[in-house]
């Protein structure tokens, strides 16, 4: 390490070995003044792959690695100590395990934000705290009619820019209520504590070293399941379209907030690729079949409860006070999934192999 530089920021990533926090950890070790901390239970099958990765980035010795349990409130606080920033990602992000084991879902998402955010508000530091929610807080969107159009529904509403914060809560799932009263606290704590918080409201986010499962990261999900030649359940008819925003678009907008603080402190965000991002299920499987040339196996089964027929985010907000838009494309998007895949088959197959076997130690259990 240069002693020349003086690092001037310490930055806490809960959940920071899964996709997000990696690729957010990448972005901030290139800042010679940024010292990262992850702390991660490593409960997600794959991801000590991406802490071997993260050691071998230039910067690295700058990184620091704490495994530990966001519901457990001392090991918050000792990785809190001296951060200057907190970027709480660490959650339980299946709507299906959440309808599994409810209580699960609720100790990792409610407890342990407020673990976060205890930690946060005792700190000297007074850190800054932004939080990732979920566009799962505003429920199936019934205030919102759908038409077929095509191969995508669109919504039936003169001049639909996207759901903006302004829409109505609407918790449907254990997984909605726990992230939804969760990023209410985080909200709360910037009033009532005159904390630095922000909350993001997040669409799907997409890109390199995301694993990809049918229940999170769909996008990865789909391109790998078409190259391995492995069926894709659709859920309904395959026209639910979604807004996808590149992960490191994603990590611009929290460069974004952060530098317009105060603005945006005690703000929450609707995050996604809006519009020009938006793509329906069977479009998506259309588009790898012409990047890859090789059609997916598909299968259909009854729509899951509670799922969106449409969710595109209106990001004018952000857009307004921060001056972020995307810069990366759709194509762009799936481009660099699918040379992460080129470039880590290996990986991805041992990924694969060590989800089967977590599966099926779960069920003899």
């Amino acid at each position: 390490m240069d002693m020349g530089k003086k690092t001037t920021r310490t930055i806490l990533i809960t959940g920071g070995a899964g996709f997000i926090g990696c690729n957010l950890a990448q972005r901030l070790l290139a800042d010679p003044s940024a010292r990262v901390r992850i702390f991660d239970n490593l409960s997600r099958v794959g991801v000590e792959a991406n802490l071997e990765w993260l050691h071998r980035l230039e910067g690295a010795e700058r990184l620091e690695f704490v495994k530990g349990d966001v519901r457990d409130a001392p090991a918050v606080a000792a990785a809190a100590r001296k951060a200057t920033e907190i970027y709480h990602l660490a959650a339980q992000v299946a709507v299906t395990t959440s309808v599994e084991n409810p209580r699960e879902d609720f100790e990792i998402n409610v407890g342990g934000t407020l673990n976060v955010l205890e930690a946060a508000r005792l700190s000297s530091e007074r850190p800054f705290v932004l939080f990732t929610s979920t566009n799962k807080v505003y429920g199936s969107l019934p205030r919102i009619p759908v038409e077929v159009e095509r191969t995508h529904y669109r919504a039936a509403i003169p001049d639909f820019c996207g759901v903006n914060e302004e829409e109505p809560l609407d918790f449907h799932s254990p997984y909605g209520c726990s992230k939804g009263a969760a990023d209410q606290y985080v909200r709360d704590y910037a009033r009532i504590y005159r904390m630095s918080t922000v909350v993001f409201r997040m669409s799907c986010i997409a890109g390199p070293r995301q694993f990809g499962t049918e229940d999170q990261g769909w996008v990865a999900h789909f391109l790998y399941s078409t190259l391995d030649r492995k069926p894709i359940t659709v859920y309904g008819d395959g026209f639910q379209v979604r807004d996808v925003l590149h992960v490191y678009d994603l990590i611009d907008a929290m460069s974004a907030v952060r530098a317009h603080l105060p603005r945006t402190s005690g703000e929450i965000y609707n995050l996604g690729g809006g519009t020009v991002r938006a793509v329906s299920v069977v479009e998506m499987l259309d588009a790898i079949e012409r990047s890859t040339g090789v059609p997916p196996s598909l299968c259909y089964s009854e729509v899951r409860p509670g799922d969106q027929p449409l969710y595109i985010a209106d990001t004018s907000k952000l857009a307004a006070q921060t001056g972020w838009s995307p810069r990366r494309s759709l194509n762009d998007t799936l481009g660099d999934i699918y040379g992460f895949w080129r470039g880590h088959r290996r990986l991805l197959g041992t990924h694969q192999k060590m989800l089967h076997a977590h599966e099926l130690v779960g069920e003899v259990a």
